[in-house]
């Protein structure tokens, strides 16, 4: 038996939607999620904010062996959502281990810009 790849315990400190998108593209992020195993991860995420109380209990399911790419802008709980323009920071809890890699396309100006970086993995 492999040993399990991944962790179970992720944070994502730098989230910010982009309020305004120029050109045919939209500013957006992306918690990329990739499943490893043979069962489906059931996730847990967390959204902290600044100046708010946080979003929580926001449920996601990760097919086995699959990959899956989930907008911030698409969160939400009881009706309430990441607002754009607002810093917030998301906690992402796995019952198996997972990779967590954080994207942001940035299409404020003409000159777009793309960030991705591996969450940081908590033992």
């Amino acid at each position: 038996m492999h040993p399990a790849k991944g962790e179970k315990h992720w944070i994502i400190p730098d989230g910010y939607i982009p309020p305004t998108s120029a050109g045919s593209l939209t500013s957006h992020e992306s918690v990329c999620v990739l499943n490893l195993s043979s069962e489906e991860a059931l996730l847990n995420l967390t959204i902290f904010f600044e100046d708010r109380d946080p979003i929580e209990d926001i449920l996601v399911v990760v097919p086995p062996r699959r990959t899956k790419h989930i907008r911030t802008s698409t969160l939400s709980k009881g009706g309430t959502s990441i607002p754009v323009g607002v810093p917030y920071a998301i906690e992402v809890l796995s019952d198996i281990p997972i990779i967590v890699q954080y994207s942001r396309l940035d299409a404020t100006q003409a000159e777009n810009a793309l960030m991705s970086v591996v969450g940081y993995p908590i033992k």
